[in-house]
């Protein structure tokens, strides 16, 4: 039996040869798909974290407590000590803290303002001046310095607004973080929200009576490795850790939103990625049966004199399978190590052991479904072959059909695709078996067309020779008589089908992640860095680019309610990436009052009534963004000239408001307004009795302001009792009131019944918005201003951000460095195209990729499945052609025929497929997976776009076309040779 069986194989070579290649194709993706699966969720994991804000890591435990025996530290430790009991999870990097509410008193108003000790503050942030290490001493923030006015060495008085009671407090170092997004800074406690940054304290400040009642923290960070690894559930962690630490302790984490993603990544890849290989190995068995049948033409005489020799059916399978059983494990031995090497190189080594073992199995399972299953189908197709009698195993030629069971197969694999398709229209293209979907509607048309196609060719042959045209007739009813030629067109019309939309997936897929990257950077390049505030931010990015085509300032505020992204409007059209809405008006530089640039200034006010009134202005540096605070004291009676320092102002200083208190009845006419040291003059009668140069509040009681030819009048609003001061302010009009904006999401709830006021840190400011579906960055929710708009109508507030240069795409390769030397530092760069790579870890691109690998092993079974008919029908149609010769066929058209006899199936396949996968995409709802982590900021692209399409019809064509003209080229040597 083994020498019959090693005889037949090596007689039968070529038909060997392509079972072994169709399982060894199959069986490298099916068997790759595990580890594929395995290692990509693993990686997709990891990226998951490192693209995670550090605030979806970390975890903080908090607790009142009230200090009794004046030792800060006897409450901490016991504190910590519980927590580290209690907790069932490892953690890491672990920052105690003591922090307790507070305001400070800024112009007649309380501003909050948090103290707080935690450990390692200094190591964490940069310093000027000293860190607090005595009972009394803090470091406040440069904003809340400049916003307070004061800096190193001033007392900060701190007060409770429950108790009134007050503690007085020395500035002895101002800070600025290092990294505001790193794990340190995550915890609310310890960001500003609607008051001033906290102010940071030795231990020992706490002590004081007032500062009793406190909120103990315990600030840690969650392993990377206990986040993604495989098989443990941290949210039940997470809620096992709430239950231990309640009720006495919370626990407040945002990990959740983590741990969603990379549960979302790893049923994506694991649904994308079993689907295409389920795909593929369905389609081998179809492949690998279609094989046998040309095949088996050859076996037929071989089984019928075994039959003559008294051979049973049962011996006669025996040869039969062992001749098939060869080539199918040759190829499984073959495909499965290099599948798994196809893997490890496509996707990485699986490092979880446990893992490792499941992928190993599965794709041991998976290698033996090739092998069984193309064992089974051969065999049952042998078994009908035994069956037949002699008279029809010794015919030379057999029908071009196979019957009512052919037809009875066609009618339940079509049922089946329209079950398919029906599901994927009515439950969603992710339910079940619609992400087949669209393979399933091809298989249903390409076997409707493929009798169509049999039914015409044998017509329109017939027709063609009573005609006389032989070329046309001869080739028509060649494909019409071609046993297995209608299941060749099927199988070319699948795999196109699946080849097309996979590559069309993987281009569409690859659009996502970079139209996705340019929203949520803005430009091709940005750099986040630290400097003052938005003026320094501003001066340093026109100085380094003067021209304005390379780069532009840009502040991002996302913690506040009304997250809010600020650009400079005039930059923004030469740097922003394509795509992207255009940016609100700017502030232009019509109307600008002209800068201060003395050390001092000189007021000419004449005082009005018989009440006191004080007169002040708060200018700001146009270079350095520090406030410049002018008390110019009360006026008298009459015309005077008042006086003040203003230190720091000969580099420019601009207005930001005067400021007049008083009581009610006191007013001051201002006349003129001049610089000191060096003198000048700045503003007179004429533009200060400009009506259309100022502005008053527009909430609450405002300052009366009126102006004449004698210059700006400011009076004190009437107040419900005299004996109360009141202090207002007038600022100038420099810019668009109200602030142009364009407004993603709902209107807040406060805009709905009164004007659009935007509150930033107590200063209002009226906003006109537009309303869009999303904004640059920001997305579904937020405002999008005009930066130098925003900080001329917010300057004495210093509103939060996060500082960002945005470059454009041609940006020179110095810019970097010039940015550098005007003063900024540079903490993150990041681009579009490094995001897209980021992106393309996820469960999407990750699936979308597999899908491109299965589409490619569908196109090669295809081209397999053509060489074999093509040489399996060599012998038969190279004597029927010689006997046409004999009886006068001319030699070319005896070419045509065996060219095009071949051909003609396959190219009407490919077409059929091509023009199959347009509606098959969108019957079946075939999409871009949505990304994993939620964002739906865009809708997402098609998916079969022009050039996919046009792309991958090239990429079918070629590998068809080829493989066709290599498995006939023989044939027509041999014709031509005929001459």
């Amino acid at each position: 039996m083994f020498a019959l069986v090693a005889g037949a194989v090596r007689t039968r070579t070529a038909q060997v040869a392509t079972i072994l290649v169709l399982a060894a194709v199959a069986t490298a993706v099916t068997a790759a798909a595990p580890w594929y699966a395995y290692a990509a969720a693993a990686r997709a994991a990891a990226t998951d974290i490192a693209a995670a804000p550090d605030g979806q890591r970390t975890l903080s435990v908090r607790q009142g407590a009230e200090i009794e025996s004046g030792d800060p530290g006897a409450v901490v430790e016991p504190f910590a000590d519980r927590v580290r009991t209690r907790l069932p999870l490892p953690t890491e990097d672990v920052a105690l803290g003591m922090i307790t509410p507070l305001a400070v008193s800024r112009g007649g108003t309380d501003v909050d303002v948090r103290l707080a000790y935690r450990d390692d503050f200094c190591e964490q942030v940069r310093i000027d001046g000293a860190c607090p290490a005595a009972r009394g001493e803090v470091a406040i923030s440069r904003a809340a310095a400049q916003r307070l006015t004061i800096g190193i060495g001033s007392r900060l008085t701190l007060r409770d607004t429950v108790s009134d009671r007050t503690v007085v407090t020395t500035v002895v170092g101002l800070y600025s973080v290092d990294d505001p997004s790193g794990a340190y800074w995550q915890s609310s406690l310890v960001r500003a929200e609607n008051g001033l940054d906290p102010a940071f304290t030795a231990i020992d400040t706490f002590s004081a009576v007032m500062l009793k009642s406190v909120t103990l923290t315990y600030d840690s960070v969650i392993p990377e490795g206990l986040i993604s690894r495989p098989g443990t559930d941290l949210r039940a962690l997470l809620r096992a850790a709430d239950k231990q630490l309640s009720p006495d302790l919370r626990l407040v984490t945002s990990a959740d939103q983590l741990i969603g993603t990379i549960e979302a990544d790893r049923t994506v890849i694991a649904s994308g990625v079993a689907t295409a290989a389920v795909q593929i190995l369905v389609l081998a068995w179809f492949a690998i049966a279609l094989a046998g049948r040309y095949t088996g033409r050859d076996r037929r005489p071989d089984v019928a004199l075994l039959k003559l020799r008294g051979s049973t059916r049962l011996g006669i399978l025996r040869l039969l399978w062992g001749q098939h059983l060869v080539p199918l494990a040759a190829g499984t031995l073959l495909g499965a190590p290099a599948g798994l090497l196809l893997a490890r190189l496509l996707a990485g080594p699986v490092d979880d052991t446990a893992d490792r073992t499941s992928a190993l199995l599965i794709g041991l399972g998976a290698a033996l479904a090739v092998l069984l299953g193309g064992l089974l189908v051969l065999a049952v197709l042998e078994a009908l072959v035994v069956r037949l009698p002699l008279s029809e195993l010794l015919r030379r030629t057999s029908g071009g059909r196979g019957g009512w069971r052919s037809g009875l197969a066609d009618l339940i694999l079509v049922a089946v695709a329209v079950t398919v398709v029906y599901q994927a229209g009515v439950g969603g293209p992710d339910g079940g078996l619609a992400p087949a979907g669209a393979g399933m509607l091809a298989l249903a048309v390409a076997l409707i067309l493929a009798r169509l196609l049999s039914h015409l060719a044998g017509r329109m042959g017939g027709a063609a020779l009573r005609a006389g045209r032989l070329r046309t007739g001869l080739t028509a009813l060649r494909v019409a008589r071609q046993p297995g030629a209608d299941r060749v067109f099927a199988l070319v019309v699948v795999a196109t089908t699946l080849f097309v939309t996979a590559v069309g997936g993987g281009d569409a897929e690859q659009r996502a992640r970079a139209e996705r990257g340019a929203w949520e950077l803005g430009a091709d390049r940005v750099l986040t860095v630290q400097t003052e505030n938005r003026t320094t931010l501003l001066a340093a990015v026109r100085q380094a680019d003067p021209d304005g085509r390379q780069a532009m300032a840009a502040v991002v505020d996302r913690v506040s309610d009304l997250p809010v992204l600020a650009v400079d409007s005039t930059r923004y059209a030469a740097v922003a990436a394509p795509g992207l809405p255009g940016a609100p008006p700017g502030a232009g530089a019509g109307g600008r009052l002209p800068l201060i640039t003395g050390e001092a200034v000189g007021v000419r006010a004449e005082r009005h009534g018989k009440q006191p009134a004080r007169l002040s202005l708060l200018l700001r540096n146009e270079t350095t963004g520090l406030v410049v605070p002018v008390d110019l004291g009360v006026a008298g009676a009459g015309t005077t000239v008042l006086r003040g320092a203003a230190p720091g102002c000969a580099t420019g200083c601009r207005i930001v408001h005067w400021s007049l208190t008083g009581r009610t009845g006191a007013g001051v006419t201002v006349h003129s307004l001049d610089q000191l040291d060096p003198a000048g003059p700045v503003l007179g009668a004429a533009e200060l009795g400009d009506v259309a140069r100022w502005r008053t509040g527009s909430t609450g009681v405002a300052l009366d302001v009126s102006t004449s030819a004698a210059g700006l009048r400011l009076d004190v609003p009437v107040n419900t009792s005299d004996d109360v001061e009141s202090g207002s302010r007038a600022w100038p009009v420099e810019t668009t009131l109200p602030l142009p904006a364009v407004l993603a999401g709902p209107e807040p709830d406060a805009w709905r019944f009164a004007d659009p006021i935007l509150g930033v840190f107590g200063t209002p400011v009226p906003v006109r918005a537009r309303a869009v579906g999303a904004v640059p960055v920001l997305g579904h929710h937020g405002l999008f201003v005009d930066l130098e708009a925003f900080r001329r109508l917010t300057d004495e507030a210093e509103p939060p951000g996060e500082y960002q240069v945005w470059l454009a795409a041609d940006a020179r390769p110095g810019l970097v460095g010039d940015l550098t030397a005007a003063g900024l530092t540079v903490v993150a760069d990041r681009t579009v195209a490094g995001r897209a790579d980021q992106l393309g870890a996820q469960g999407p691109a990750v699936a979308a990729r597999f899908g491109l690998l299965a589409g490619a092993a569908a196109l090669l079974l295809a081209a397999a499945t053509v060489a074999v008919a093509a040489a399996v029908d060599r012998g038969t149609t190279r004597e029927q052609l010689r006997a046409l010769r004999v009886q006068g066929l001319p030699s070319r058209v005896a070419v045509a025929t065996g060219r095009y006899g071949v051909g003609v199936p396959v190219l009407a396949g490919l077409v059929a497929g091509l023009l199959v996968t347009i509606p098959a995409t969108r019957v079946t709802g075939a999409r871009v997976l949505p990304f994993t982590d939620g964002w739906d900021v865009l809708p997402p692209p098609g998916v079969l776009g022009p050039v996919a399409f046009l792309l991958g019809g090239l990429a079918a064509l070629t590998v068809l076309g080829l493989t066709t003209w290599l498995a006939v080229r023989p044939f027509l040597r041999d014709l031509r040779d005929d001459r």
